[in-house]
């Protein structure tokens, strides 16, 4: 399975790009460090941003996309850029009809790490070990990237067939209900 992570950043967007299957070392294919610039109107950013995952995710032609999931900040305007960001990152992989899953800090730590509280140091060392790179991956948004998608990789297959089970489950249990505009 071939996973783009991406670690959503209005700023600096992180994106991995690593191949493998649950319970076997993952392979290194490539990382990328999206960058806009503050002072640039929003809507330009986020339309940099858009058109750079597009392209990655038309380079490399993953089977799935896995971002990080936004978590609450003090830092309400860095908050709503990492936001935006996310939205952006999501809609690259539905955009391309791949299955797109969200995961939170404290899950992407504890995949990699064994710890759910292990720091940023921790997780690019990690990261490091588990790709066999000779250095770790700088900056450190590229390293949260390859973590999001080797997380995926070894818990996210499982999670999809439980939520893919659940959706089936739903959909014969629940009568089909029709939407629009009767004449």
């Amino acid at each position: 399975m071939r996973v783009l992570g991406i670690d959503p950043g209005l700023t600096r967007c992180g994106v991995g790009v690593v191949e493998g299957v649950p319970g076997r070392p993952c392979t290194l294919i490539g990382y990328y460090v999206v960058y806009t610039d503050a002072d640039d109107d929003i809507a330009l950013r986020l339309l940099h941003l858009d058109r750079s995952l597009a392209d990655l995710v038309a380079e490399h032609r993953p089977d799935s996309v896995a971002v990080e999931r936004v978590f609450s900040q003090h830092n309400t305007q860095t908050i709503t850029g990492t936001a935006q960001a996310s939205g952006i990152a999501i809609l690259a992989g539905a955009r391309a009809g791949l299955p797109v899953q969200t995961y939170t800090p404290s899950e992407v730590k504890a995949a990699v790490s064994g710890s759910g509280t292990a720091g940023k140091a921790q997780v690019t060392s990690m990261v490091t070990r588990l790709l066999g790179l000779d250095g770790p991956p700088r900056p450190a948004d590229a390293a949260d990237a390859l973590a999001i998608a080797i997380c995926h990789i070894w818990r996210g297959g499982t999670r999809a067939r439980l939520q893919a089970a659940a959706v089936k489950a739903a959909r014969q249990s629940t009568p089909a209900r029709r939407t629009g505009a009767r004449r």
